[in-house]
């Protein structure tokens, strides 16, 4: 479809084609516009003898720049309300009545948009202090510090899954059409436990955890002994462990364990997956499982498939997510222990 409005510089071509004699009919086929823009633009030049348009005659703007910026400070002070609790928070304010649909207009044009909150742990002022004091000490890490580190973390995967991430192509009424809908069980329909560590030149085996609970004696048996203790020896001197504070993971067996077998444990702040570079590993591994051709649909498929693509996640990609450690540390302590954007 032609289009209605040219830009100022297709404006002056235009008329230069029409004064040097072409006819309308071939500056329409030529600008690709259709005739009755190339009258309207030529009668306007010789009324006005210039290019710009003629002011709108649409509705006049209900509130000032101001008012404007009163409006986005509402929202920068009230995140979480909704367009309908702004206008009522302005119009107490202004006495100015607005729609909804003007409400948003302000705040986009404002550069203000309405997305999904991150989630995150809740984080108390004990918390922050302790996510500070470990990024001030290990924000000035180099490689090499960072090489011996082994990071741990446990984490469940489910058959049947949800996470909002898939998108589908859909025309206007065809939300709830077969094809546009993602079944998935609210249950889960059976998960699959595992145990994992991950340094910069390599990797533990994962570990499927049977039954999938764990406890500290099963931890210091099934992981402690048969997975830190050897990789420890292979890294040799330097080693260092990283695990979170699970009750599990402190419990007096593990501890005295560790202390046995002088393996050296690295202080962890609570409630910091964000600190945790396998979380980001987690994170892949599940969308290798669900970007599979015949996605799993069973313990036993699932279990499989996890270790299948555990190993097949290249190494250099681990690399890459461990030496961001100076960094999340660094973003750490900007947000004076706060949460950062991993």
């Amino acid at each position: 479809m032609p289009c209605r409005h040219l830009s100022v510089v297709d404006d002056v071509r235009m008329i230069q084609m029409l004064e040097d004699g072409a006819t309308q009919r071939a500056v329409s086929g030529r600008m690709g516009v259709s005739r009755s823009v190339v009258a309207r633009h030529w009668r306007r030049y010789q009324e006005t003898g210039g290019h710009s348009r003629r002011p709108g005659q649409g509705r006049n703007r209900l509130t000032t720049q101001a008012e404007d910026r009163y409006l986005q400070l509402l929202a920068r002070r009230n995140r979480t309300t909704t367009a309908r609790g702004l206008e009522m928070m302005f119009r107490d304010g202004t006495g100015i009545h607005l729609s909804n649909q003007t409400v948003r207009n302000r705040l986009h044009e404002g550069g203000l948009h309405s997305r999904r909150p991150v989630r995150a742990p809740i984080l108390t002022g004990r918390h922050r202090r302790a996510r500070l004091d470990f990024a001030s000490s290990h924000r000035d890490w180099q490689l090499r510090h960072w090489r011996h580190v082994l990071f741990t973390d446990e984490s469940r995967f489910h058959i049947s899954t949800c996470d909002r991430r898939v998108r589908v192509w859909r025309s206007r009424g065809e939300r709830y059409a077969d094809c546009n809908i993602v079944e998935y069980d609210r249950f889960g329909g059976g998960s699959v436990m595992v145990w994992g560590g991950i340094c910069i030149d390599g990797r533990t085996d994962l570990y499927v955890i049977p039954r999938g609970t764990m406890n500290a004696q099963r931890y210091r048996d099934e992981i402690l002994d048969q997975y830190v203790r050897p990789f420890a020896g292979a890294i040799g001197d330097g080693f260092l462990f990283m695990q979170d504070n699970a009750r599990a993971h402190t419990a007096r067996v593990c501890t005295e364990y560790l202390e046995e077998e002088a393996i050296d444990v690295m202080e962890w702040p609570a409630r910091s997956p964000d600190l945790n570079p396998i979380e980001n590993v987690w994170d892949i591994l599940f969308r290798r499982i669900h970007a599979r051709l015949d996605p799993p649909n069973s313990i036993q498929t699932l279990s499989n498939a996890l270790r299948e693509e555990w190993d097949a996640i290249p190494q250099p990609m681990i690399r890459r997510i461990i030496t961001s450690m100076g960094r999340r540390c660094r973003m750490c302590c900007q947000a004076r222990g706060g949460h950062i954007p991993y």
